[in-house]
């Protein structure tokens, strides 16, 4: 048998009186990727947290390499081996690569002088090993790809000798056609020896990376087992308690004859380049009642469409937009909305969720003028409001007075939904809507767009998922550098079409 890395035994969690863990075993081993997987608020955050030194106070006992450990900090688990490769980076935009990886333990020649060169070298030979020594070491690295970033962050582990990575959704920000890339990276570190703990929320990427897994739900330690022993439906099933014949509900046919959306020759200017558009002289129209996705690979636009629809860019869009048949296009986000137009953004950390405001807060946000008076809000309509979108998505909470951060990612998008809901949208916008969302979670995402169709709706939808794409739009265009390149009905459409239409073809 392997070398065992880490093993928790009997471990528990709670706070302010409430258990989040309880009685917890776990292990890893060397050579292998072990898979937590469980629906938002199961426990994987507060376990790898507890691993990774960021909690302390723990019941039960954590070993490492063997030996007992409790840690105090982050950083004694960094010392001790361990790394974290969070979805959301930890490197510094603006430093170049080798003062990310080196930045707080520099090598020094004398306690007084940094030594660059020795730095540059290792940096070189870290990189090499992830197949970049042909790197520019001295670019900022907000000017390079996620793929690329990621990949720094991985050195930046490297560089700590951690033998122990946690992935915590590694792939929810980089395009499918690169998650190859990080999976071969991944591959190269269980051949070394290095153990792996990784979540995800996407059931394909479980069955290709997966040696182990192991089920968290509400707390408790629901099983571990290879993952040739874990057929995908019984792993579902243990994650949320209970039976799910699909992943996705089934389609309602809900589209009518009237145009809610027309966009005509529609073009974003890109603010860096003169003469050239983020967004090409687009043109489409959504039915009511229809879910038009939008396909393309990362930098093909999708995302600058949505934004501009909403009036994120301003002046630099230009084209034609109509809500009903009204010429109309958005000036900023406030008109939009007032016209019926909503966006529900691709990170809701950065440009979603106001994290130290209440559950009721986030919800009210975008439609204040409803609940206010002059300079007063009308709490107690505010609330109405709040419940109401909080029994309406099931969202998961102990107070709606909580801070919104305090909630699984899962129950923060299906806020942020509520927020979106409440404004009463004609067209709604959605760009990723199920990231870093659990499979019970994501069923119920879908099972409220059919719902929100059928009553006239009409739903733009991005998803880097193929299969959610698929099995959710009734039509698809794609997208490359900004211009249309395919158009495709549901009963049409492939996955091997869509890529082959978002390269350029």
């Amino acid at each position: 048998m392997a070398e065992i890395l880490v093993k928790l035994t009997g471990v528990g969690m709670t706070f302010s009186g409430v258990s989040v863990l309880r009685g917890v075993d776990f292990d890893l081993r060397a050579g292998e990727v072990h898979v937590l997987a469980g629906e938002n608020g199961a426990g994987k955050s507060t376990l790898i947290k507890i691993i990774s030194g960021v909690y302390t106070g723990f019941e039960g006992t954590l070993e490492i390499f063997g030996k007992n450990q409790s840690f105090s900090s982050p950083i004694e688990a960094n010392h001790a081996g361990i790394s974290v490769i969070h979805q959301e980076m930890s490197l510094i935009p603006g430093m170049d690569v080798v003062d990310n990886i080196f930045l707080g333990r520099e090598i020094r020649r004398f306690p007084w002088r940094f030594s660059r060169n020795q730095e540059v070298a290792r940096t070189r030979e870290l990189l090499a090993r992830l197949n970049l020594a042909d790197l520019d070491l001295h670019q900022p690295v907000e000017e390079f790809p996620m793929t690329i970033r990621q990949r720094i962050e991985i050195a930046k582990a490297l560089a700590y000798q951690a033998r122990i990575f946690i992935m915590d959704e590694p792939t929810s920000a980089i395009p499918e056609s690169e998650v190859e890339l990080l999976f071969n990276i991944i591959r190269d570190l269980k051949s070394q020896g290095f153990g792996i703990i990784y979540i995800t929320h996407k059931m394909e990427e479980i069955y290709r990376i997966a040696d182990r897994i192991t089920v968290l739900r509400n707390g408790d330690m629901v099983d571990t087992a290879s993952a040739s022993e874990l057929p995908e439906r019984e792993l579902v099933k243990k994650m949320v308690g209970r039976e799910l014949s699909s992943r996705f509900p089934p389609r309602r046919q809900t589209i009518r004859k009237d145009v809610r959306l027309e966009v005509k020759n529609f073009s974003i200017a890109n603010p860096d380049i003169d003469g050239m558009f983020l967004v090409d002289n687009v043109s489409f129209d959504v039915h009511a009642g229809e879910i038009l996705g939008l396909a393309g690979l990362q930098g093909s636009g999708n995302s600058e469409l949505l934004n501009g629809l909403f009036g994120a860019f301003g002046s630099r869009a230009r084209g034609q937009m109509l809500v009903d048949g009204v010429n109309y296009l958005g000036p900023n986000p406030s008109k939009s909305i007032r016209r019926g137009v909503s966006l529900l953004t691709n990170d809701r950390k950065a440009s979603g969720i106001v994290p130290e405001a209440s559950v009721r807060g986030n919800i009210s946000l975008a439609s204040l003028r409803r609940f206010s008076s002059y300079y007063w809000i009308n709490h107690r309509r505010e609330d109405e409001a709040a419940q109401r979108q909080e029994k309406s998505l099931s969202i998961r909470l102990h107070s709606l007075a909580q801070p919104i951060i305090t909630l699984s990612g899962g129950n923060q998008q299906k806020t942020l939904l509520g927020r979106w809901l409440e404004t009463a949208p004609k067209v709604l916008l959605l760009d990723e809507p199920t990231r870093g969302v659990d499979v019970g979670a994501k069923f119920e995402i879908y099972d409220l767009m059919n719902r929100l169709t059928a009553d006239g709706m009409a739903i733009l939808l991005i998803t880097s998922e193929l299969p959610e794409l698929l099995a959710m739009a009734d039509r698809i265009i794609v997208l490359h550098r900004g211009l249309i390149t395919a158009e495709m009905r549901h009963d049409e459409a492939t996955q091997e079409k869509i890529v082959h239409a978002a390269m350029g073809a």
